[in-house]
């Protein structure tokens, strides 16, 4: 039967317009009534529906007296693991009730969701919700994570977690869940990046997150992160009867988990091979990345083989394809020849990305125009774990500073040449510890981290980047202009005058203009003059103009005009280089209004 995911069923007609508005907003689900409606399903009973859709859906939501959800339910309710989640409203949608699989199911969850559709409260009764504690049964499917326990049944570690028992965290890779559980740690929880620094007699419970197994004393929840790549290679047409087992009984030679085997990886040539199809099933229906052999060609590996060579034209197979798939991680077992029968040779190798090994690391940040709260909420999080923060002092306020955690480094790069950036850089790196670079609005303009990441590159080091706003937005946000005027300005242009800098002889400011697009131009008050003759070549002298001085600082300045009077704007009130200057007829602009919203326009949401 096919697979329903919200069934929906008022208890009464007078719930419908409630169940309509639902079923508006989560358009994959079904209303099922007594009444004869045209968008509903009609039912005899709720007997008779439940026993048709009870294991065919997802979730069930009851409008109505909770005692009719509850009785209605209990001839089929078996475990959490199978049962869908229930949700139950009042008939005047003023309560939404999270009823039966809370969490595995999902109940709680979209209990939260339908309150939020319907202006209700939401109404949740587990303990780990209601705490703000996390939940450990569906903490892993959150973050791709799978999850094992060594207890006897696994109601053992969550009962001693949400009863706040002395828990160690243990945390040997870096990703999304990893920074979310630093981020949330409750006051009975340590955490720890080496396992030898767990002294277990002192926890009741241990919660890890590695790909690596351990020998615990104390009840341990595991969860083991996707981390890890196979590679293969084989003779061809190699019977698999008997590898993936051997793989797997290897894999836990080495300490590794085969529940975090990401991926399986081969060469194009051996795609079709049956061994190959076998490990991805054993390995939980994973994906399988082929690779060419010129996608393969640069990468040097290990243990390279003369007679592979002669047959791919690279260098090895299960080392290459596994590097390039964990996007030139670390070989974690290298290649390893097996033979279980004649003619059936094999090789296997197993690396893991760089970028979720527990090591320096160095995130370039976006601080946003300048205002503290408009830093993106991912941004604020690395300034308050990183230990070191090197902030763009001419440029960025110092209050965006002020979400560091105590003990952290706080430098500004104001009076640093890049060499000296980078020493201070790499001194934490060096040492494991996370980085973060802070620069103005978005740093992939105008940002000069250009040369900052030829330097990370030189030295293989781990970094990421984090946007932010950039001014151009804040400048249209300030203006509360829309930056494009349908079917007359649908260009917006980046750029800056030519100072110092040159610019390349086809960015020229005065051929740009020829578009009359909305032009914000960057770093460029103080060649104002030179701007405003080259706009003037094509922009008419009464084209709109802002000067827009430190937007969203506190001592923000915004200054309205017209094209012909731009210089005099910029120098009458001292505007420096913190000044964004937008030219187009989009700026305070409310004609050419857009037909999206009309009620005749119809689109995929809204037929």
């Amino acid at each position: 039967m096919k697979k329903i995911n919200l069934a929906i069923i008022p208890i009464s007609e007078i719930s419908l317009d409630l169940a309509r508005t639902i079923k508006k907003e989560i358009s994959d689900s079904l209303i099922y009534t007594k009444a004869k409606k045209d968008d509903c399903i009609q039912i005899r009973s709720i007997d008779d529906c439940l026993r048709g859709i009870f294991d065919s859906c997802s979730a069930l939501l009851f409008i109505g007296a909770m005692g009719i959800c509850v009785r209605s339910i209990a001839p089929y309710i078996k475990d959490k693991h199978t049962d869908p989640a229930i949700i139950n409203i009042d008939s005047t949608g003023q309560y939404v009730i999270s009823v039966l699989s809370g969490h595995v199911g999902g109940a709680n969850e979209l209990t939260e969701r339908i309150a939020r559709i319907i202006g209700g409260e939401a109404i949740i009764t587990t303990q780990s919700d209601n705490t703000g504690l996390w939940a450990l049964d569906t903490l892993g499917k959150k973050f791709g994570w799978e999850t094992e326990s060594n207890a006897k049944n696994f109601n053992y570690p969550l009962t001693a977690f949400v009863n706040c028992r002395k828990t160690a965290l243990f945390l040997e890779i870096k990703d999304k869940g990893t920074a979310y559980l630093e981020r949330t740690k409750p006051e009975h929880v340590d955490v720890f990046y080496q396992y030898e620094d767990i002294d277990q007699s002192k926890y009741e419970l241990l919660i890890a997150v590695t790909p690596f197994i351990y020998s615990d004393k104390i009840q341990t929840v595991c969860f083991r992160p996707k981390v890890l790549h196979l590679g293969i290679g084989c003779r061809k047409d190699c019977k698999p009867e008997g590898i993936p087992d051997y793989i797997s009984g290897k894999l836990i030679e080495d300490r590794l988990s085969s529940l975090s085997i990401k991926d399986v990886s081969t060469i194009d040539l051996k795609k079709d091979e049956p061994l190959v199809k076998d490990l991805q099933k054993t390995f939980g229906n994973i994906p399988v990345n082929i690779y060419t052999a010129e996608d393969l060609k640069d990468i040097e590996i290990a243990n390279p083989s003369e007679k592979v060579q002669e047959v791919t034209s690279v260098q090895g197979v299960s080392e290459s394809t596994a590097i390039k798939s964990a996007e030139g991680g670390v070989l974690i077992i290298e290649k390893q020849k097996g033979k279980l029968s004649e003619g059936n040779d094999f090789t296997f190798a197993v690396t893991i990305n760089n970028n979720v090994i527990r090591q320096g690391h160095i995130e370039i940040v976006g601080a946003g125009p300048g205002d503290p709260e408009l830093v993106s909420v991912k941004g604020r999080y690395f300034l308050e774990s990183a230990d070191l923060i090197l902030y763009a002092g001419s440029l960025v306020p110092i209050e965006l500073t002020y979400y560091a955690k105590p003990g952290a480094t706080v430098r500004s790069s104001a009076s640093m040449d890049l060499e000296e950036q980078f020493a201070l850089m790499k001194e934490f790196y060096d040492k494991g510890l996370l980085v973060v670079r802070l620069h103005t609005g978005d740093p992939c303009i105008y940002g000069a981290i250009q040369e900052q990441m030829a330097f990370f590159d030189q030295h293989n080091m781990s970094y990421h980047i984090t946007p932010g706003i950039s001014s151009f937005q804040a400048a249209a946000a300030a203006l509360r202009s829309q930056f494009t005027i349908p079917e007359k300005v649908q260009t917006i242009i980046l750029t800056r005058g030519e100072g110092r800098t040159r610019m390349p002889e086809k960015e020229k400011l005065h051929l740009l203009a020829r578009s009359q697009s909305t032009m914000c131009i960057f770093l460029s008050a103080g060649i104002v003059d030179d701007v405003q003759k080259d706009l003037l070549m094509h922009y008419a002298p009464e084209t709109p103009v802002a000067a827009c001085y430190k937007l969203t600082w506190k001592d923000e300045r915004i200054y309205r005009g017209e094209l012909k009077d731009l210089v005099r704007i910029v120098k009458e009130n001292n505007l420096t280089l913190t000044t964004m200057i937008v030219v187009g007829e989009s700026i305070d602009n409310r004609k050419g209004l857009s037909r999206l919203y009309a009620h005749e326009f119809k689109h995929l949401f809204r037929k």
